[in-house]
């Protein structure tokens, strides 16, 4: 059981590391000038740490998040490298880039709840 425990550990710490580099990687040293404003929100390693997804926040409207994702999805190489050296990882994970939405679904939940609070008044 303690070694569960420890696995679960090393798995969270490793998924805060990457959060970490992976984010100060994005916000100044990829010259991709299609990159705009990104923030990685979460890393979700999967059990057996071979492959990672990685949650960005971008700003800007739908054309500018697009955009950002095609360019940090073209840079996965250099990403997974500078990670490696980095963190000293004999295996990085393979990287998965999504777009985090959930602000925006979280904004339109508060305008629902909102429309229907105003209509019981």
């Amino acid at each position: 059981m303690p070694e569960r425990r420890s696995r679960e550990h090393h798995m969270q710490r490793l998924a805060e590391a990457l959060r970490d580099e992976i984010g100060a990687i994005l916000e100044g040293e990829l010259a991709d000038p299609r990159i705009g404003l990104a923030v990685v929100s979460e890393v979700q390693l999967a059990p057996d740490g071979r492959s990672a997804r990685v949650f960005v926040e971008v700003a800007g409207d739908d054309k500018q998040a697009r955009d950002t994702m095609a360019g940090i999805e073209s840079a996965k190489g250099f990403i997974r490298h500078e990670l490696g050296e980095r963190l000293q990882l004999r295996h990085v994970p393979e990287l998965h880039f999504l777009l985090d939405q959930s602000e925006q679904y979280g904004a339109r939940i508060d305008q629902l709840l909102d429309r229907v609070k105003n209509r019981r008044h």
